[in-house]
């Protein structure tokens, strides 16, 4: 796409307006190289604190921290132009006070160049997403089941079903009415989540919640095949480049060690190239 036809890219605003429209289109990036592959396709992209278990090899999010996301969200913030950038407040950045959230939500945003950010919880958090957004910082909402926290959750498990539904349901109208500008719903049943969908005035995303979501997520890694350690059940995978990049990798060892690579027009000769005739 040249660079006269690029959209502008949308903001909190914007996205919050496409409630009930077209369905909202995004991924997670951590690189700059893929956030450019992802630019014309996506309406925002979410660096994630998942990137602390897909590049960095983490059991989990908690181990992500304010300088990871920060150094994260510049090496993506370099790749997009047509797409709002969301980055992930991580673990203890903004839990203990609503002013602590703000001051570290305010240094990821001037440092990165973030349209918004992104943090997890639900009725207990209303109050910090409340604060954030009267002081300009968009806040997008994450529900259902929060990695951040596993270790009280029991895990990566589904949250909603049965009498946990009306917990769930409190958590999406309490950050709406907060001012959250949209609510990510994870692992959700997929009649919670289109009943959520049905009330709240904000885009919901989905990520294992239901295809009746204003719009859906994925982990980039999970959805081309890069990580591949799990794949949850609601991951479909588009490609699976992880196993031809293995294959790649091997077949330039064996050439290396059968001293194939590199071959003659792969190096240098010791005379500089003639230069042609001047015309």
């Amino acid at each position: 796409m040249s660079a006269t036809a690029r959209k502008k890219a949308p903001n909190a605003q914007d996205i919050r307006a496409r409630k009930g429209g077209e369905p909202l289109v995004s991924l997670t990036a951590y690189t700059t190289p893929m956030a450019r592959l992802m630019d014309d396709h996506c309406d925002f992209v979410l660096v994630g604190d998942s990137v602390g278990m897909v590049l960095h090899g983490l059991e989990s999010t908690l181990g992500v921290t304010m300088e990871m996301m920060v150094m994260h969200g510049q090496a993506v913030s370099r790749g997009l132009e047509s797409a709002m950038m969301v980055i992930d407040m991580p673990f203890a950045s903004y839990e203990h006070s609503p002013a602590e959230a703000f001051r570290n939500a305010a240094q990821l945003m001037s440092e990165t160049s973030a349209g918004a950010v992104k943090l997890e919880g639900g009725v207990e958090m209303a109050e910090t997403i409340r604060f954030l957004v009267k002081r300009g910082i968009p806040v997008m909402a994450h529900i259902g089941l929060t990695p951040q926290s596993i270790n009280t959750l029991g895990g990566y498990k589904v949250q909603g079903r049965d009498e946990q539904a009306e917990a769930v349901l409190e958590d999406a109208r309490a950050v709406a009415e907060a001012g959250a500008f949209s609510v990510v719903l994870e692992k959700v049943p997929h009649k919670l989540a289109d009943q959520i969908t049905d009330e709240i005035e904000i885009p919901t995303i989905g990520i294992g919640a239901s295809a009746g979501c204003d719009g859906q997520i994925l982990v980039v890694d999970d959805m081309v095949g890069f990580f591949t350690a799990f794949k949850p059940k609601f991951v479909k995978r588009y490609a699976e480049l992880g196993p031809l990049a293995e294959a790649a990798i091997a077949e330039y060892a064996a050439e290396v060690r059968a001293r194939t690579f590199p071959a003659d027009e792969h190096v240098f000769s010791d005379q500089a190239p003639s230069k042609g005739p001047k015309t």
